[in-house]
């Protein structure tokens, strides 16, 4: 069975995240677009936590269900954390790391482990000081090795593993002795497989695709999907993602995330790493250092032409979230009552986000709304324009611009093959 699976989100216990992050509003956001497994987000928050554990019910071997829902929506125990040590040379480190943990014991199990390095009440992203990457694995492992652990968003500036601040050059690196037990990792927003493609080092690890929402419109925005022959169960997902068994990633485009270029926000300066290193890195109006982005990153660690493709490569496809699709062709604000009516007529219609981004007849669509139509059309050929975004600002979607209609394709399948 095809499973469409968002194995990175958040609570609404979490920082910066919206109140509307309830296991009710997840549950049924999850059936509006076509998501068949979702994580939980947060379980070390012990508030969320002890939800999940009253209102959710076995539904798999370690996979669970709401308790009266009738969505069938599915649930992995998941959570985000932040690691803070010291490296080699004595200076601080931040790493963030999503872990899917096999039952609600060893979520448990975790907590009361996790909870000696901070207070998990502060944030459903918790922060875990003086605990090193391997430290963290050498613990979940202890605890179950049935427990996965994954850098998340591998390249952001600031918290990821290989982003331009963290001070490592490979996982082997960043995990130490533990990295044998690292076999897979997030590509993040800004960056997708063909950009990942060029670092060889990266080849032996499963690459996954998260939302990483911090509110319900933002849900699926990234995803796995997985062929599980009726077989949901955490083991069965977690074998899969370990023997890089996917089907295909859905992805951001690269650019729309904030951190794909190099860039100054105070001074509003967006360059590539091309133009950046002309400047030595630094803001050429202000001079001061640019936050360098994940395009700049890649390539610092590139050995390969972009283009390349392993040849056990996954296939993988770019989207824009329905609701941004219509906001831009009706060039209204995404959260409208406009945009909203439209995007629950659309999902009545052809009943779920995912339908009409991938499946959904053109002709049908047209008949809707002939411009969405269009800019649907533009997406599934992969030919959207988007402004790259940098240093913490989202980039704007142009998709109407056909400048890159002939940009190179590589591994990637358009939508109507999915």
């Amino acid at each position: 069975m095809e499973c469409i699976a968002d194995l990175h989100l958040h609570s609404r216990y979490a920082m910066a995240c919206s109140d509307q992050l309830t296991l009710a509003n997840i549950d049924a956001t999850a059936k509006e677009k076509g998501i068949n497994l979702v994580s939980t987000g947060d379980f070390t928050h012990p508030t969320w936590f002890k939800e999940l554990n009253s209102r959710l019910e076995e539904a798999g071997k370690g996979t669970y269900s709401l308790k009266g829902s009738t969505t069938g929506t599915k649930y992995l125990l998941g959570s985000e954390v932040c690691t803070i040590f010291e490296d080699k040379t004595g200076k601080p480190r931040k790493i963030h790391h999503c872990i899917l943990a096999p039952s609600m014991e060893v979520a448990d199990s975790i907590n009361s482990e996790l909870a000696e390095f901070g207070d998990l009440h502060s944030d459903g992203r918790p922060v875990l000081n003086k605990l090193t990457p391997a430290g963290l694995v050498e613990i979940l492992h202890s605890i179950n090795s049935d427990t996965l652990v994954f850098p998340a968003h591998l390249w952001t500036p600031w918290f990821g593993a290989l982003g331009a601040f963290s001070g490592f050059n490979s996982l082997d690196e960043v995990y130490e002795d533990q990295s044998k037990h690292i076999r897979a990792f997030e590509t993040g927003l800004s960056s997708d497989p063909k950009m990942n493609w060029t670092v060889s080092r990266l080849d032996k690890y499963a690459m996954l695709s998260g939302s990483d929402a911090h509110s319900l419109p933002k849900m699926g925005r990234e995803a796995v999907i997985l062929d599980l022959d009726k077989d949901f169960s955490y083991h069965n997902v977690a074998s899969k993602i370990k023997s890089k068994d996917l089907k295909m990633t859905i992805e951001f485009y690269p650019e729309e995330g904030k951190y794909h270029f190099d860039g100054h926000r105070n001074c509003n300066i967006s360059i590539s790493p091309t133009v950046a290193k002309k400047y030595n890195d630094r803001c050429p109006k202000c001079g001061k250092k640019l936050t360098i982005g994940v395009m700049h990153r890649v390539n610092d660690l590139a050995d390969r032409e972009l283009g390349f493709m392993p040849t056990d490569a996954v296939p993988y496809v770019h989207a824009i979230p329905l609701r941004e699709v219509i906001a831009y062709v009706s060039k209204k604000g995404e959260y409208t009552t406009y945009v909203k009516l439209a995007y629950s007529n659309l999902i009545q219609k052809f009943g779920t986000e995912f339908n009409v981004l991938m499946k959904s007849d053109m002709d049908s669509i047209a008949e809707v709304d002939k411009d969405l139509a269009r800019a649907i059309g533009i997406i599934r050929e992969d030919r959207a324009n988007v402004v790259p975004g940098y240093d913490g600002v989202f980039g704007i979607i142009d998709i109407f611009n056909e400048a890159k209609e002939g940009k190179e394709q590589g591994m990637q399948k358009r939508i109507t093959e999915f």
